[in-house]
């Protein structure tokens, strides 16, 4: 029996030291390619100085009339990942992809993420372009500082257009997330790991290897930074924040909405149909499929807003 359990007892030892081992290299491994991918990856857009810190910012386009887009929480990269929207919309429109603080190639920062804030930071790097006329067309919670920034410029704004937009009244916004630990997965290599055996999200839809490549080591970049952890931190609060707003009656409010929500809110729709219903010129449009629309029905929601925009 002793000898059964010097042999358990070296055995634990050992595998203990393994792991060890592994995380080790998992973790200088991270280090080390975290500095080889920061060189390949490939600059686009321009910046613009925002409260002393660096905006990304993409224009494309020619058309008479703007478009600012607006990405969803944890975009890593909103550019490249709005690519098929972009490609719909520039035959039509000028398109201003804003990349917020800790999103794309915008700089990370340890100022407060609330609504107020971010707001004011995009409403200063298109003042700062001289953008002062455009549709706002948002995804997912850009569907909430979309509605606090109609409110507050409300003379530049000239339609508000939203993909499976956030609506302050959803559920589960009251959740606390393990923020730490997420954290800690990305500091450990853990998170890069992870990333790499859970499947290519972009699998099957229009997005060449170049840009995936692109994507993935920006998530890698930006996975849980100061800026997104600050924004997930204060999650309740941003929600809170435009309980009480309602989009101005006469602007033009268009929102695609996903046909199937499964599991986020049972109430999906009816809450996009409430927003609407006091809108002169409001519409909801549902469209079949996942909660990031404009990676398969780019097309469609062109489409739908030309003639929308046109009656």
């Amino acid at each position: 029996m002793k000898k059964f359990y010097k042999i358990l007892l070296k055995s634990i030892i050992i595998l203990a030291l393994i792991i060890v081992l592994l995380l080790a290299l998992v973790f200088i491994g991270n280090i080390v390619f975290n500095k080889i991918e920061q060189g390949k990856i490939e600059p686009y857009g321009q910046l613009v100085s925002v409260k002393g810190k660096n905006m990304n910012v993409t224009i494309q386009g020619e058309g008479a009339e703007t478009i600012v887009l607006l990405p969803g929480f944890g975009t890593a990269a909103p550019t490249l990942d709005f690519k098929p929207l972009i490609e719909e919309l520039v035959p039509h429109y000028r398109v201003v992809s804003v990349e917020p603080f800790g999103y794309g190639l915008s700089d990370d920062t340890d100022k407060e993420r609330s609504t107020a804030n971010i707001v004011s930071e995009i409403h200063e790097a298109l003042q700062d372009l001289k953008i002062d006329r455009y549709m706002l067309m948002g995804h997912s919670i850009a569907g909430i500082y979309g509605l606090d920034y109609v409110n507050k410029y409300p003379d530049e704004v000239t339609a508000f257009v939203g993909i499976d937009s956030s609506v302050p009244t959803q559920d589960g916004m009251d959740t606390e997330f393990p923020i730490k630990k997420l954290q800690l997965l990305k500091k450990s290599g853990i998170a890069r790991v992870l990333l790499k055996f859970s499947g290519d999200p972009y699998a099957g839809l229009p997005y060449d290897d170049d840009t995936k490549e692109q994507i993935r080591m920006i998530t890698n970049k930006n996975f849980y930074n100061t800026s997104t952890s600050n924004e997930l931190t204060n999650i309740e609060s941003i929600f809170t924040a435009t309980k009480n707003l309602t989009f101005p009656k006469d602007l033009p409010l268009l929102l695609f909405v996903q046909e199937k929500n499964e599991g986020i809110e049972k109430n999906w729709i009816k809450l996009h149909e409430e927003q609407v219903k006091n809108s002169d010129h409001g519409e909801v449009i549902l469209l079949d499929g996942g909660h990031y629309l404009h990676h398969t029905r780019s097309q469609e929601i062109v489409e739908n807003l030309k003639m929308f925009m046109e009656n």
